[in-house]
């Protein structure tokens, strides 16, 4: 099981810069993932990856967290996208060599690929045939097997339509076609559309040994848990937030012990859905609020100054269902912390 992990801002730096991350404790917090059991899914969305993260930090954030992960025997595996490209029309060919540019990288690091959505290609495809093209080429280009990424457009508006087709059904049977030729150059498939029926449906279709990852970050426990015999895999946002509560589930799960599982996740449930309530793609501001109030950072500042893009409300129900939840380890210190906002905010 993956966590997405998020970065954690330099507060003193230049949001846009070089200089945007706080290294020590953006590691750290990886640290706490592998100490409970989690691989890390690196340069992710949730690391902000599309939304502030400079390409000088995704390959900084990279390289740190491989030779890290190497250092404690933990797992990563790491996104690739085409987000060295500027903005604008490009040929499949510049897309193509912008992704393997990318993978070239990272097998230089020695890290597993997950070849993400490309807003690039969301721009430039004028068929499902051409996304064929391009995943197969990328498929066989890559030295090692690789995990594919289904990111929906509520996660990204650009990726709306992608693979193609608006419809999800439709789209599904382009990732089909990509894998078909090759499966055993696919590790699975990392679905984040939101929609459990179509997972479901989506997962019993894949070819023996590529597996379904779930990223469903409001319907997962039941997703993981699976039933008559074929579950999901997880690769989530939510795990970074929830991971302690997350990880005694997960351990009620491999004991047997599936209904143990459901209920430990249940409170979880609220707080997912109220973190990536509409709009969903600022769902990595409640990630990272969570983390400071829980004491793993000492601010709540973001790369870009997302921190503001959710309103105090939101995040104060967020605390509330944190709470609920059990993620509230020290009451004391995430009081003050709220109280510190708060005031900020202009509530007394």
């Amino acid at each position: 099981m993956y966590a997405a992990a998020h970065v954690v801002a330099d507060p003193l730096g230049d949001p846009t810069g070089s200089d945007a991350v706080d290294w020590d404790s953006t590691l750290a917090f990886r640290h706490h993932l592998w100490a409970l059991g989690f691989g890390v899914a690196e340069a992710m969305d949730t690391a902000q990856r599309g939304a502030g993260l400079s390409m000088a930090n995704v390959w900084s954030l990279i390289r740190r967290t491989a030779a890290e992960s190497r250092a404690v025997g933990g797992t990563s595996v790491f996104g690739v996208t085409t987000d060295d490209l500027v903005e604008g029309g490009h040929t499949l060919d510049e897309i193509v060599a912008s992704y393997e540019r990318q993978l070239e990288l990272l097998e230089d690091v020695g890290g597993a690929a997950i070849i993400m959505p490309s807003r690039a290609l969301a721009a430039s495809a004028r068929s499902p045939e051409d996304y064929v093209g391009v995943y197969q080429r990328l498929i066989s280009a890559s030295r090692d097997p690789v995990m594919l990424h289904w990111l929906g457009g509520m996660f990204d508006p650009a990726l709306a339509g992608y693979w193609g087709h608006p419809d999800l059904h439709q789209a599904a049977e382009v990732v089909l076609e990509i894998i078909a030729p090759a499966p055993e150059r696919v590790v699975g498939v990392k679905v984040s559309v939101l929609d459990a029926e179509l997972e479901i449906e989506f997962r019993r279709r894949l070819p023996p040994g590529v597996r379904c990852f779930t990223g469903d970050d409001l319907d997962f426990p039941r997703l993981i848990a699976g039933e008559n015999g074929v579950h999901s895999d997880a690769l989530l946002g939510i795990f970074d937030p929830i991971a302690p509560v997350a990880s005694t589930a997960l351990h009620r799960l491999e004991s047997g012990d599936r209904e143990g599982f459901l209920r430990a996740l249940e409170p979880t449930i609220p707080l997912s859905r109220h973190l990536f309530g509409q709009p969903t793609h600022h769902y990595k501001t409640g990630v990272v609020f969570l983390a400071y109030l829980t004491g793993h950072q000492g601010h709540f500042r973001m790369i870009g100054g997302h921190e503001g893009a959710r309103s105090i409300v939101h995040l104060s129900q967020l605390l509330r269902l944190a709470d609920r939840a059990g993620l509230i380890a020290d009451p004391e210190l995430a009081a003050t912390r709220m109280s510190l906002l708060l005031r900020m905010s202009g509530v007394d």
